[in-house]
Order: C-alpha cells, then sequence, then structure tokens
C-alpha cells in the first residue's frame, strides 16, 4: 500500500505523471451525478476500521441511510465518533436522540463557541483519509447542493495526517458525551429555525409543474373536438386540483365526478370548490347518504350512480363534462355501465397507475388521448412530492429460518420478530414529533395481531381491512391523524384512493406481489404537508420469491435488463434527495430472488408488448419501447429464440410476410447493429434507405453529423461488417456468414455505396421495410447511450465480439479468446473477477485489485517470459490494451471497459501458479483512468 499512496499523492499534489488513484489520490469532490458526497462517505465508512467526525449541521434526513450504514458496520465490529454541537441552533433536539438511537457511534458536544467544522476522519488501518470543505452532513448537501471539499490519504506519520489527528483528539478530548439530560436541556431552550415549509395551507392555489403542460394538453384535445382523454399522474402530484383547474376552464353547463368511495368524493368536492369558488350549494354530493341531485357540480360513487334507480332518473345528457377518477377501474361493470349510458360532451379519467393486472385496456377507453403522463421518478425530480428515503433491510430469522410466503401466521406474530420489528420501527425513526404510520401486512388475521401486539408495547395501534365499514375507515384514519393511534395495519386497502397527507412512516410487512402495487403503497406517504421534510420508508425483506421487484420499483425500471437491476439492489441510488439503500444481507436476498427468475423471457416480453399496445391504440414497434422507457430493445435482440422483432410480432399473432433472405437481413441488423456500441454502419444504412446510392464524401459527412469518428481503419471495418466477411467464421456445421444471407448488403463501387438488389427490391414489402427501418433507428436512437467519437465508452458493457468489431479486426475471432487476444497494435483484455473455485482453469488465476487502479494479471498457462505472445505484448511499442472486467460469470457474458492501462514495467514477473504449478507471467495494468468509487464497489466489492 505504501507505494500506491505514495503514487496517488505525488499524482495529486506535485506532477500526474505518477500513478493516481480515486481511492487514494488527493480529489476536490463535488455532488456529481455518479459522485456525490454521500457515496464517497459510504464507501469510505465501509471500508474503515474507524472513524471520527466533526460536523457541526446534521440534516435529520440523512440519519437513515446512514444507520443503515453503521448498522451493516456493527455487524462487523466497527464504531466511531461524531462531534457535533449546537451553534445556531441549527440541530433540532430530534436529531441529537436519533443519533443516540445509534449503538456504534459514541456521539460528543463541541464545547467551542462558533463551532462550525465540517470534517471527516476514517482510520483504514495502513493509511488514513481526510474530508474536509463546505459539506455538512444534510441531505442537500450530501446528494445536490454545489459542495467542494477535499479528500486526501496519507500515512499515520504524515505532518497532515498528524495535525489533522491532533486537532480531533483535542477536539473529542474537550467535548461532552451527549446524554439524555443535555437533550432535554437543549430541549426547553431550543428554537426551530424558521424554514420554508414544502406548503402552506394559506397559499393560493395555482397550477404546477404539472398540470400546466397536463391543462394545455387538454384544452388543445377540446379544441379538436376530442371526446375523451386521459391523465397519468403519480400520487401526490395534484391530480384532483388539476381536474378542479380543467373544469374551470372548461365552463360545463353541469359537471359529475365519479369515484369508487365517498370519503375521496367529499375531499374532492372540497378541493374543487377552492378552485373554482362560487356557491357552495352548488357542490353537492351523490352517495349512499347524501342525494344532491341538483347540484351544478355533483360528486358521486360510482356505486350509487350505477344503481338503475339512479340512472334513469337522470337524463344522459344532463352532464357535460364528466371526470372519472381512479381511472384504471374503468373497465368494471358498474363503470361500463355509467360510461355507456351518459352522453357528456367530454370524458376526462385520471388515475397514477394505468396497468391494470386485469389485462383490460384503459387507453383504449379513452381513445388512446393521453393528455399528460407524470410518473413517480419524474414527480420526484421536479420536487413535487415529499422526498421519502428507504430503507430494505433483512426481515426477523430464527435458527436459520427466514421469513418466507409459507410462514405460518405464529411464526409472524412470534413475540420475537414483534420485538425485532419495533426496534428497527424504532431505530430508523420518522421525521416529525409523532408516528403517523401505514402497515402493509400480508394476511388480515396478521394485520389485527400485529395491531394488538405494537399498542401493548406502547405504540398505539388500530387494524383495517377491505371488510371494515367506510365509516369505520374514516374514524380509525381521523384518530392516526389526531395522534390518538401511531400505526394503521391493513391489507391491501390503502393502496390507492385514500390520502393521509401527514403519513411519515411507510411499513412493508409483506412480500412484493408486483411493482404496480407496490409504488401504489410508497404513493400513500409522498404527499406534500406543511413541515413534513421526508417519509421513512421501512421494508423488511424475507425469503421471497419477488425480492428482485424492489429495485425494479422503486428505481422505475422498466427495461428487464438484469445487469441494470443488479447495480441498483447493489449500490445506493437516489431520486433527487430521496434515497434507496439495502442492507447487505437485504441486497443479497435481492440478489438470490434475480438469479432464480427470468425477466426477458417470452412471456415477460408478451406481457410489455400488450401493455404498450394497450397504451398506443396500435402496433409498438422496438423505437416505441425506447421512447416510452419500457422493456429495452436489446432485450428482444438478446432473446435466443428470437431472430428479430418481426418474428416476435409473429408469435404475437400479428400479419408479418418476409421471405427468407429479408429474415436474413433483419436477423443480422438485429443481432450485430441494434445494440448501438458503435453507429457507423447504421448510419450508412439509414442514408441508404431513401437513396439509390451514397457517396464516400457524403457518408463521412453523415457520420460527423452523428459525431462518429472517421478513419481508415473503421471505413475497412464497416465494409467487413456490411459484406459479412467478418462473420466467415465457423460456428459449429454453419457460419454466421451463412445465417444473415451470404451476400453483402451493400455494395461498395467507386467510392460510392448502394444496397444490392434484393435488398433494395425488399423494401417494397411494406413488413419488411417497416421492421428493417425501425431496428435501424432505434440502434441509432440506443447509440446515444455511447460516445461515438471513440471505440470504447467508459464503464459501458461489451462482450468479446464486440471488441473484435469495435477494434476493426477483419474476423470475429471471440470464440476462442478465452481471456486476452494480442493484437499488432491492440490488445483486449477480459477478467473474471470473482472466480468459480470449482472451475480448475479459472482458479489458478488470483487477479486482485490492490489500490482502485492498479490490477494484477497473469498471462494464461503455460507462458514464459520468452513466449511469443508475451514479448509482442511486452514490447510492442504503443501497444494499447483495453481492459473489460466483470464481477462473476453469473452475471453474463458483457463486461464492464475500464478504459486503456499500461504494464508496470518492474511488476512483470513470470509465476508458477495452480496446484500443477503451471508457468504464466504476471503484472500490474495500471489504469489510465483512475476507477470510479462506484465502479469499485460494484466491481471489486
Amino acid at each position: 500500500m505504501t507505494n500506491f499512496l505514495q503514487e496517488a499523492i505525488l499524482n495529486g499534489l506535485y506532477d500526474d505523471k505518477y500513478q493516481g488513484s480515486n481511492l487514494l489520490s488527493p480529489q476536490l469532490l463535488t455532488n456529481q451525478q455518479d459522485e456525490n458526497m454521500w457515496l464517497t462517505l459510504r464507501y469510505e465508512l465501509l471500508h474503515a476500521n474507524y472513524f471520527i467526525w466533526a460536523v457541526a449541521f446534521i440534516g435529520e434526513s440523512m440519519l437513515v441511510p446512514f444507520k443503515l450504514v453503521m448498522s451493516d458496520l456493527a455487524n462487523k465490529g466497527i464504531s466511531g465518533t461524531l462531534i457535533t454541537g449546537d451553534y445556531l441552533s441549527f440541530n433540532s433536539p430530534k436529531v441529537f436522540r436519533e443519533l443516540n438511537k445509534i449503538p456504534n457511534l459514541t456521539v460528543k458536544i463541541a464545547s467551542q463557541d462558533g463551532f462550525h467544522a465540517k470534517g471527516y476522519f476514517f482510520d483504514h488501518g495502513d493509511y488514513q483519509t481526510s474530508i474536509i470543505g463546505s459539506a455538512n452532513f444534510t441531505s442537500n448537501a450530501m446528494l445536490k447542493n454545489y459542495e467542494w471539499s477535499l479528500k486526501v490519504s496519507s500515512k499515520q506519520n504524515s505532518s497532515l495526517t498528524q495535525k489533522i489527528h491532533e486537532q480531533l483528539i483535542e477536539l473529542d478530548h474537550d467535548s461532552t458525551p451527549l446524554t439524555d439530560n443535555w437533550i432535554n436541556e437543549y430541549a426547553q431552550s431550543w428554537q426551530p429555525i424558521k424554514r420554508r415549509n414544502l406548503i402552506t395551507k394559506t397559499e393560493k392555489i395555482t397550477p404546477n409543474q404539472m398540470q400546466q403542460p397536463a391543462l394545455k394538453n387538454l384544452h388543445n384535445l377540446v379544441a379538436k373536438g376530442a371526446n375523451k382523454a386521459l391523465v397519468v399522474s403519480a400520487t401526490g402530484t395534484g391530480k384532483t386540483y388539476l381536474g378542479a383547474f380543467a373544469v374551470k376552464n372548461y365552463q360545463p353547463r353541469r359537471f359529475l365526478y365519479l369515484v369508487h368511495r365517498s370519503q375521496i368524493a367529499k375531499k374532492a368536492r372540497d378541493s374543487f370548490y377552492q378552485v373554482i369558488g362560487g356557491n357552495k350549494s352548488e357542490f353537492g354530493l351523490l352517495s349512499a347518504n347524501h342525494h344532491d341531485l341538483n347540484a351544478k357540480y355533483l360528486f358521486a360513487t360510482v356505486q350509487t350512480v350505477s344503481q338503475d334507480n339512479v340512472l334513469g332518473s337522470i337524463d344522459p345528457s344532463e352532464f357535460d363534462y364528466i371526470l372519472i377518477d381512479e381511472a384504471h377501474r374503468s373497465a368494471a361493470p358498474s363503470y361500463q355501465k355509467i360510461l355507456h349510458y351518459f352522453k357528456p360532451k367530454f370524458w376526462l379519467g385520471m388515475t397514477a397507475t394505468p396497468e391494470r393486472m386485469d389485462e383490460q385496456n384503459i387507453y383504449e377507453i379513452f381513445d388512446y388521448n393521453l393528455a399528460y403522463e407524470i410518473r413517480l421518478r419524474a414527480a420526484l425530480e421536479a420536487q413535487m412530492l415529499a422526498p421519502f428515503h428507504y430503507v430494505g433491510v433483512e426481515d426477523y430469522e430464527v435458527d436459520g429460518e427466514i421469513i418466507d410466503e409459507t410462514s405460518n401466521l405464529s411464526r409472524l406474530l412470534d413475540c420475537k420478530r414483534v420485538e425485532y420489528l419495533l426496534k428497527q420501527i424504532n431505530y430508523y425513526g420518522y421525521p416529525g414529533k409523532r408516528a403517523r404510520g401505514l402497515v402493509f401486512c400480508s394476511r388480515r388475521q396478521e394485520a389485527q395481531k400485529l395491531a394488538e401486539l405494537f399498542s401493548q408495547a406502547g405504540h398505539p395501534s388500530l387494524p383495517l381491512t377491505n371488510e371494515d365499514s367506510e365509516h369505520k375507515r374514516n374514524e380509525v384514519v381521523n384518530k392516526l391523524e389526531r395522534g390518538e393511534i401511531e400505526y394503521i395495519f391493513t391489507v391491501d386497502l390503502f393502496n390507492e384512493g385514500i390520502d393521509i397527507p401527514d403519513l411519515n412512516q411507510i411499513i412493508m410487512l409483506r412480500n412484493t406481489q408486483s411493482s404496480i402495487v407496490f409504488i401504489q403503497q410508497l404513493g400513500r406517504g409522498l404527499r406534500k404537508y406543511p413541515g413534513k421534510e421526508y417519509v421513512t420508508v421501512i421494508d423488511f425483506i424475507g425469503n421471497y420469491q419477488n425480492n428482485y421487484l424492489i429495485p425494479i420499483a422503486l428505481n422505475g425500471d422498466t427495461s428487464r435488463d438484469k445487469d441494470l437491476v443488479r447495480r441498483e439492489s447493489t449500490l445506493p441510488t437516489q431520486i433527487d434527495v430521496s434515497t434507496i439503500n439495502f442492507s447487505q444481507i437485504a441486497s443479497e436476498r435481492i440478489l438470490a430472488s434475480l438469479d432464480k427468475i427470468k425477466l426477458d423471457g417470452l412471456k415477460q416480453l408478451r406481457e410489455s408488448y400488450q401493455e404498450l399496445k394497450d397504451k398506443l391504440g396500435r402496433t409498438p414497434l422496438l423505437l416505441d419501447f425506447y421512447q416510452y422507457g419500457s422493456t429495452s430493445p436489446e432485450v428482444f435482440a438478446k432473446n435466443k429464440s428470437l431472430n428479430h422483432y418481426g418474428s416476435f410480432l409473429k408469435k404475437m399473432g400479428e400479419a408479418v410476410e418476409l421471405t427468407a433472405y429479408q429474415d436474413q437481413v433483419l436477423s443480422f441488423v438485429t443481432k450485430e447493429l441494434l445494440n448501438g456500441k458503435r453507429v457507423h454502419e447504421l448510419v450508412l444504412l439509414e442514408m441508404l434507405f431513401n437513396r439509390d446510392s451514397v457517396s464516400l464524401a457524403s457518408y463521412k459527412q453523415g457520420l460527423c453529423d452523428y459525431g462518429a469518428y472517421v478513419d481508415d481503419d473503421v471505413l475497412r471495418s464497416v465494409k467487413d461488417i456490411l459484406n459479412l466477411s467478418f462473420f466467415d467464421v465457423k460456428q459449429g456445421r454453419t457460419s454466421k456468414k451463412a445465417q444473415y444471407g451470404n451476400r453483402s448488403l451493400v455494395e461498395d463501387n467507386a467510392s460510392r455505396y448502394r444496397l444490392n438488389d434484393e435488398l433494395r427490391d425488399s423494401l417494397t414489402n411494406v413488413s419488411f421495410a417497416k421492421l428493417f427501418r425501425d431496428a435501424v433507428q432505434t440502434g441509432l436512437a440506443l447509440g446515444n447511450k455511447y460516445q461515438q467519437d471513440r471505440q470504447f465508452t467508459l464503464y459501458k458493457q461489451y462482450d468479446r465480439k464486440d471488441a473484435c468489431r469495435l477494434l476493426n479486426w477483419p474476423l470475429d475471432v471471440s470464440a476462442p479468446m478465452y481471456g486476452y487476444r494480442v493484437g499488432e497494435q491492440e490488445t483486449p483484455i477480459f477478467i473474471t473477477y470473482k472466480k468459480d473455485d470449482k472451475d480448475k482453469r479459472n482458479a489458478v488465476y488470483n487477479n486482485s485489485l490492490e489500490d482502485g487502479r492498479s490490477l494484477r494479471w497473469y498471462t494464461r498457462s503455460p507462458r514464459h517470459l520468452d513466449s511469443p505472445e508475451v514479448e509482442k505484448l511486452l514490447t510492442t511499442p504503443d501497444m494499447k490494451l483495453h481492459l473489460f472486467v466483470k464481477q462473476s460469470d453469473s452475471v453474463g457474458k458483457e463486461f464492464f471497459y475500464l478504459g486503456q492501462a499500461y504494464i508496470q514495467q518492474d511488476s512483470v514477473k513470470e509465476e508458477k501458479l495452480g496446484p500443477k504449478k503451471k508457468s504464466a507471467v504476471g503484472m500490474n495494468l495500471v489504469l489510465q483512468h483512475p476507477l470510479a468509487t462506484k465502479m469499485y464497489e460494484l466491481l471489486f466489492d
């Protein structure tokens, strides 16, 4: 470590010719999209033997993810010290009480006047890291604000480390331990700093940033003569007010609002009155207990309106504007009865979740007129909702038995489990003065009994199920809002409709059955409310089959990309200042669940296809999947049972007529080009779609327009790809060249390109032309993820065949290229970091990353220093080494590109490896780009 550290320090403070490392080199830390202050602090915490912080201001919301990390550290016997203070009364008494809950954290109060320090010190044993700068430990400072902090690592005997450590020891010595008595005394005189509330009850209601474009789109639809429209908007973004603004703009003669519960109808009536104003008597209710049939603005339950005697008493044309709330229910018979009876001038549907699990098409009901759509992630990024801090923790385990779907009721209600739940819930806490929590259970009896057990433990709670009357539901909700109880335990009752704006805790005690239900339940707590700074979400993750759905739902990830889900399950993610965090054990349970399922099977693709078809009202193309953020088009391309998207459409019952050659061409474009990792071939095919020929000069200009690099090697490689010679390598009985049609797609004559005659004639086939153009345009769209001005993009994934193509090699030699292939000027090296001990071939190679930049690597065996490929590797001037790494064989065929590397010459050594002591040559490969902290955690932790 000494040499690595010395090189890193010289790199950061003296000359960049020395070897640097993101883990060790001095760095200026800022909050960027992929690397923020919290990710750096979290990494240092998880790898330290001990830490001591001196931080003036602590934000309560940042303590939630911090506590999760501290819990993982406690399992490893790691502890630390935090010194803070009461300067400017920024820290609330609640913050001090929350800090005191962390058993492996010593909290002290600085005695210095004007204590305003912001320093973080980590002891890693053989070196120490200090981070000093502008960032306090608050959500904004850690995740979002424009902050500067300097990170420096050094040996213990360095003067800087000694000075910082001396200051901290002196500060620690002069500080007093945090005690309950100190907190109580502080609380008596503490006055909160006046801060702007997220909302205030007195502010004027005006259209927000979601409602403004939605209202404009609704106005345009009405102006065009549309009869129906649908608005999709995340819970808490103001759907009801949007409806009120829309009705106010329309100025109907009479208006009808429909919903499935009278409680929602009453709240909607009050909201509409706030927006529209006028005579309050014009706003009436139509439900089991109210029959204000003559009101201009009538708010009704579907159950009442759908009754024959009620419908029969109202003229079908009585209302010129009808709004259906929770419109995803519109396919139900009672709603359909109403939809077929009334003849308004305009129908408006509003919902947070248009995807239904009963395969009914809500978009079709509203004529596919999607006026506006904003989902949870976009709403959080737009700060339209209260932020949340999600922590996924392991559920109770005893004697190796973990809670799962089959656990009997007695295990769910075991007193030790209840004790464990209460301990975790108390540890992660809630914002505000008292808990107002909603607990989702899996069974009615569980909800009833847990509410009783929580009450006995001093946390008054009540159960609510779908068997309870609406009167009782209202009564229990009111008790929660008044602070008479802390928790409502429920089973599938609060998935939609009911809002408790001041909820500050969501607790999940059940298996995640679907992403839709998960988001519905999470959304119950995200409505903004005066003084509500965030929501704590605690998910107790058992040994459930559907655990893999949790990161998918939280991140709004519909890509069906397993690699992406693995990253979301392993690393903390954030949406604006909301954070998503999993304990180490919970993460392992999610990954175990993910390994057992298929995200990209035909069944799953069929569901995704039908969902998008319902939304569009037509057969979706691959570009639609890309544009609507649905299943990644690459999933269709990678599916081994599909030659191309046209073959998928055939399986879906769509009429697609293709010749054998057209099938081969589509297969080629889909399997080899659609991933967009190099757009050069796609650009030429796109240019030739509407032209008889393209000159070399025009093609070069076209590449420049796409920001793609141009040189003789890549032009030669494009020719090899499109004439299929690159694929003229046998794989079994045949070659890929034969599978793709055995003839050049593009003819190159006198510096002009043109499609071959059969391909040109094929474009008269409407089905083929549409699918061909769709594959090309989708590939170009996917190409935006990559830097086309270079061969490879840092931290993107590639397989061995990609490397052969992007290195402009004349043939696909990926099959025999196990770990590397020494080229004339460029050598790709593929490393699987975590070896499978059962694989003897792999087990002999002990690759290791020493410092976040220098990777120990070995050639194949037997190899010697005088072996031709080793000599070529070591002595070729300007040999470019491209380093690709994946964590293990279980994660698929693709490797992350870590950039170019160079060989540390004094590290080259012939060694004997494995039980048979075969010779191999080991060497340190030094990355030209120091590895980002996030990638280090993903690949090497």
